[in-house]
């Protein structure tokens, strides 16, 4: 399985859709009050600009490093602007720091980066399937287990089942496997795959609805 497509341009955009839903009603809010203090909300408002152009800033400084490869001082820049901000930018700049970690081998560092993320709601599940699927990489399949101990999506289930294979236990990948794809739909696009997955193991393929009807 690919790692070098570690946080791809969907995922980065999910990101974004997630924290406008987080903060559409906050900022709706300000509005409100806006209306009511007007000199207020167009101070705010002004703020709130100037503070996210410094955030674009250092994302933007962060995007030039890592183009000259120069990955320890793209560190250095996600930290400052961890320090300052707690904005969408400080996500953007980690995963993009995080791929370029991952292209260049440096397989642990990306894994720190990935689990200082303050990640909430699907964005947090994707972010854990990732660090999971680094830790197998690494030789860590146990902790790759822990990490996701608590998921029971299908997808975070096949990560699961791949800990087990890379640790040995195939009776334990197969309950996993075969519970992974009762989550699936029949036509479902990773389903093919985890059947393989469960053959190679020495599972039972369950017969889909097409081929019983």
């Amino acid at each position: 399985m690919a790692i070098d497509d570690l946080l791809d341009e969907h995922e980065q955009g999910q990101r974004v859709q997630d924290w406008l839903r987080r903060n559409g009603l906050s900022i709706l809010g300000g509005v409100a009050l806006g209306i009511a203090a007007i000199w207020g909300w167009q101070n705010w408002q002004s703020s709130r600009l100037n503070s996210s152009a410094a955030d674009n800033a250092r994302y933007q400084a962060v995007v030039d490093q890592l183009a000259s490869s120069d990955l320890d001082e793209a560190a250095r820049q996600v930290k400052a602007l961890e320090s300052e901000s707690n904005g969408i930018y400080v996500d953007l700049a980690a995963l993009a720091l995080v791929k370029a970690q991952v292209d260049a081998g440096k397989v642990e560092e990306a894994i720190g980066v990935l689990r200082e993320l303050k990640a909430e709601g699907e964005f947090k599940s994707l972010v854990d399937q990732r660090i999971a699927r680094l830790l197998i990489e690494s030789g860590k399949p146990a902790e790759a287990i822990t990490t996701l101990a608590a998921a029971t999506d299908a997808t975070s289930l096949e990560i699961i089942g791949d800990a087990h294979v890379a640790g040995g236990d195939a009776d334990k990948a197969r309950e996993v496997y075969a519970r992974a794809l009762e989550g699936l739909k029949d036509d479902a696009p990773q389903r093919g795959l985890l059947e393989t997955k469960l053959s190679d193991v020495g599972g039972e393929v369950p017969a889909n609805d097409d081929a019983t009807a």
